[in-house]
């Protein structure tokens, strides 16, 4: 079996072994199938057994493979009998943030004052734009948002005035054409327009060119 192929039988398991755990959360009882199930995969041989038989390989050379990976990161899916935590390794903050808060948003902007604004620009060691500066932002907090202002404007709940916004917040101007982080007291932070860095400024984002505020995580003070 080549490498591609084994990778690929090897993320099937993985998605088994979510299924599983979440059953196992599921359960009101560490004595349900589905809980002993997952924990039965927590022990390295029952491991290796059920990696034998998705990759159609002998006990011995599942049970070294396992070992390897194990080494390599893929135990950390594995979740503990009876857990009730999701499995590591999955994102424990999903697009609602979870206990990401505002503030923490704010503190995570900024630290990237200063980076120069480059059109379509993700990295801040070499520039940004407005939407790839939000999406960086709350990929440091362990957030996952859309790459363009057209998607994340859809993410999260609306707010309905910029008089109930709160820091963190996004500010979605010109029908989707820009976007900025709210930081309250009427100012905001954003990658502007090239030749200019990001910056923290006035919020000018008023109703005559204000499209929608999304509200990610929980409202910072």
């Amino acid at each position: 079996m080549s490498m591609t192929d084994a990778i690929g039988r090897i993320q099937s398991i993985e998605a088994q072994l979510q299924q599983l755990a979440q059953g196992a959360r599921a359960s009101a009882t560490p004595s349900s199938s589905a809980a002993s199930s997952a924990a039965a995969l927590t022990d390295p041989a029952s491991f290796a057994s059920a990696l034998s038989s998705a990759l159609g390989t002998s006990t011995s050379s599942s049970a070294s493979l396992a070992s390897g990976l194990s080494a390599a990161g893929l135990g950390s899916l594995l979740p503990a009998a009876g857990g009730t935590t999701a499995a590591a390794g999955v994102a424990a903050t999903g697009t609602s943030g979870g206990a990401v808060s505002g503030d923490a948003v704010v503190a995570a902007a900024k630290k990237y004052i200063g980076v120069p604004y480059v059109w379509g620009g993700t990295n801040p060691a070499v520039g940004m734009d407005c939407s790839g500066f939000v999406q960086r932002v709350f990929k440091d907090l362990g957030v996952e948002l859309p790459r363009v202002v057209s998607d994340q404007m859809h993410k999260g709940t609306p707010v309905a005035s910029l008089a109930e916004a709160k820091p963190g917040d996004l500010l979605v101007s010109y029908g989707g054409e820009h976007i900025s982080i709210y930081l309250g007291n009427g100012k905001a932070i954003d990658a502007p327009v090239p030749g200019q860095t990001i910056q923290i400024r006035d919020a000018w984002e008023k109703y005559s060119n204000l499209t929608s505020i999304r509200r990610i995580v929980p409202a910072g003070a």
